[in-house]
């Protein structure tokens, strides 16, 4: 049994040597292949951080694919795509009513300024600067409109002046605002029955106040049309003798006359002497 203890492997030390080897290789690989073989997606692009050379690289933008970076450097990868968000607000309106609005906005980032995008913000740009403006435009705009404009007739104007707002102030932050959408306005109930009552009544007004005016402009229709018959009786009177009429006549009896039908004429008859024409 001693000489059982005593037994050596020749091979161990150099098998036990390749094993640390390949593990460190293995240990090696994984790092480079998380640190310096790196895809960017579609619709992305990335900025490098560079440790020992001076840090964020803003004139070199990745674009989408493979790259190979050091490892001893960050690639950092933003989504340069529109996206959509929203933000719920209570505001103040002109008569100091308390308002709840849904706002949706589409944004991006200024892709070739993505590096100085996240030297000077970073990548949570959102919540550090377009949700802050958003908020800060739309208190602004709403503070200057009653309830009802925001309810019903200025409430498009009212959403392009808080996105002109809030578009000039984030353009000097690398970012683009593409829209901003009112999608809902809730007032307090009692103000919102108001407002509606009042709309209804507007409408009904309108249309009382259509319907006029139609009749309105029939009457004056009809006026001109029996002034026109009257100025035209006045002018034929007028313009009407004895000798015209006897001469008409005459025609009229004469065209008469030529006709293929059986008829009786009288003549010297019938008032101022005309022929009478008697059909049998």
């Amino acid at each position: 049994m001693a000489n059982n203890r005593n037994v050596e492997f020749p091979f161990q030390g150099k098998y036990l040597k390749y094993a640390m080897i390949l593990f460190v290789l293995l240990i090696f690989s994984m790092i480079l292949s998380k640190t310096t073989l790196i895809t960017i997606p579609a619709g992305h692009k990335g900025v490098i951080f560079k440790r020992f050379a001076g840090g964020i690289d803003k004139e070199h933008i990745f674009d989408q694919g493979f790259q190979i970076i050091a490892p001893w450097n960050d690639l950092i990868i933003y989504d340069v795509r529109i996206n959509e968000g929203s933000e719920e607000m209570d505001v103040l309106s002109k008569n100091g009513l308390n308002i709840y609005v849904d706002l949706s906005y589409r944004y991006m980032p200024i892709a070739e300024q993505i590096g100085s995008l996240h030297d000077e913000i970073g990548i949570d740009y959102v919540d550090r600067i377009i949700i802050p403006e958003i908020r800060s435009a739309t208190r602004e705009v709403i503070g200057k409109y009653l309830p009802e404009e925001l309810y019903s007739t200025k409430r498009e104007a009212i959403q392009d002046e808080i996105f002109e707002e809030t578009k000039k102030s984030i353009g000097e932050k690398f970012i683009y605002l593409d829209a901003i959408l009112i999608r809902e306005v809730r007032l307090p109930e009692n103000l919102k029955a108001a407002i509606e009552q009042k709309l209804q009544e507007e409408q009904l007004s309108f249309q009382y106040e259509f319907k006029l005016d139609r009749e309105r402009k029939e009457a004056e229709r009809k006026i001109i049309e029996a002034q026109a018959k009257a100025d035209a009786n006045r002018i034929l009177n007028a313009s009407l003798s004895d000798n015209i009429l006897m001469d008409k006549g005459i025609e009229a009896t004469l065209e008469l006359a030529k006709s293929p039908n059986a008829k009786i004429v009288i003549i010297g008859s019938g008032d101022k002497g005309l022929p009478l024409i008697i059909n049998q």
